[in-house]
This record gives C-alpha cells, structure tokens and sequence, in this order.
C-alpha cells in the first residue's frame, strides 16, 4: 500500500508523519515503532524517532510506504 503525504515545510519529524498518514495512532505509537526498528527511510532501518523526513525520502513502515 502506497500513502502520499503532502509536507507543508521543508522537513517533517519521522514519529509525526506515521501519525499523519495514518500507520500509528498517536505519536508515542509511532515512536514505538521506530525504536522497535519497523520503520525504514529510503530502504535504511531508521532508529532516530524524530529524524527530519524530507520531500522525496519513501518511508516504509507495516507494508505501508509513503
């Protein structure tokens, strides 16, 4: 499944855009999901909970890639 997220910034903090696309259902979620290492940027394991996601980076995270 594909999500494509619209960022309003140049940056967007990784543990937030799993709550907004809608894969985690609060941020803490989406936190737990980065340090339990289900979360990739640009095909890379991802351990850094509020790394700056920007325009262009494919995060995937539980099947889903946005």
């Amino acid at each position: 499944k594909t999500v494509q997220f619209q960022l309003n910034g140049d940056h967007v903090r990784l543990c937030d855009l799993l709550k907004l696309a809608g894969i985690a259902h609060s941020g803490g979620q989406g936190k737990h999901m980065v340090a339990a290492g289900e979360v990739t940027v640009d095909g890379q394991t991802e351990s850094r909970k509020t790394a700056k996601i920007r325009a262009g980076q494919a995060v995937e995270c539980r099947g889903t890639r946005i």
